[in-house]
């Protein structure tokens, strides 16, 4: 019946001088349609058999060759019949059989394949189980629909993880920059207490620099007077041995009772060494101390990792369990 429709309709879109379907399709007044190529070249035979005048090649009606107009809607509908031509091509091609050229009326059961009557004879599907093509497609028909809804249902759960896996990233990129401005922040409190540890050590040594300055050069002024005296005790002493006796004699007893009072030392103790060392932490233990830490963070973050995969509940349980602790 399709076929009976199509041939009416390409009845009415041919062409009555070339007998092809129209190409650029022009009408006349009197309402026939032809090629635009074959119109021309019956209007130049018809100028010059017709003493000048144009006339219809369907019904002889003369018409103006200046009235003749594009057909479009009749260019559309033999566009889609050709279209339409194509795809019963196509879809017969399909239905025949690429080894015998018969068509394809049957179904192997053995092969699953479509085949034709000659196929069915030959060897290759001798002894086989065949179907016409109707009676099995159906059944078939039902067996794809099933496995098209398993196919969708598991779609939709592909999609369903993959909104998991892209929240769950999401998550975890979340937490892990938290945890690193936490890490931050916290070295940074750390290295703030070290600088002002630190300022506050230098400001100490500075104290105890000056100080000891300020002694040592008191105690060196101090032997520096004494120096001095002792100078002059020597001279004195030396004018008189040199002297006459009368003048040795003059006031001995308070020179000699100066010479043996004076000495020269030390005023002020001042320690050789500082009495107060600046010890700073171990670093050796320090360093143990967060190789231990790290060693215990990647054995429970593997941990975590085979709890989650395995049995994700264990993992919350534990989880709920050491906030409880916390608390």
């Amino acid at each position: 019946m399709a076929s009976a429709i199509i041939a009416n309709l390409q009845e009415e879109v041919t062409c009555p001088i070339c007998l092809e379907l129209l190409r650029e399709p022009l009408s006349l007044n009197c309402g026939h349609s032809f090629c635009q190529a074959c119109i021309t070249v019956n209007n130049k035979t018809s100028m010059i058999s017709s003493e000048g005048e144009s006339t219809c090649p369907m019904c002889r009606i003369s018409y103006q060759p200046d009235n003749i107009r594009p057909n479009r809607h009749l260019a559309n509908i033999v566009e889609k019949l050709r279209e339409v031509k194509v795809s019963l091509k196509e879809e017969q091609k399909r239905d025949v059989c690429n080894r015998h050229g018969e068509k394809l009326l049957l179904f192997c059961k053995e092969d699953g394949k479509v085949i034709c009557w000659l196929c069915e004879r030959s060897q290759e599907h001798h002894g086989h189980h065949t179907f016409l093509v109707e009676e099995v497609a159906q059944e078939n028909q039902a067996k794809l629909k099933t496995a098209l809804e398993r196919l969708r249902m598991m779609q939709k759960e592909a999609e369903k993880l993959g909104a998991d896996i892209r929240e769950e990233r999401a998550s975890w990129k979340d937490q892990i920059q938290s945890e690193r401005q936490n890490v931050q922040a916290q070295f940074s409190q750390l290295r703030d207490i070290l600088d002002s540890e630190e300022q506050s050590e230098l400001q100490k040594l500075q104290q105890d620099e000056e100080n000891v300055m300020y002694n040592l050069i008191e105690d060196e002024s101090e032997l520096a007077q004494k120096s001095q005296l002792v100078e002059e005790l020597i001279s004195d002493l030396e004018r008189r041995l040199q002297a006459s006796s009368v003048e040795m004699l003059q006031d001995v007893n308070n020179i000699i009772k100066r010479s043996e009072i004076c000495t020269v030392k030390r005023t002020k103790t001042i320690p050789k060494k500082q009495s107060r060392v600046f010890q700073a932490p171990d670093l050796k233990e320090m360093l143990q101390v967060f190789r231990e830490l790290t060693d215990a963070r990647c054995y429970w973050g593997k941990m975590t990792v085979v709890i989650w995969v395995s049995h994700p509940p264990t993992l919350r349980s534990l989880i709920s369990s050491a906030t409880d602790l916390r608390r």
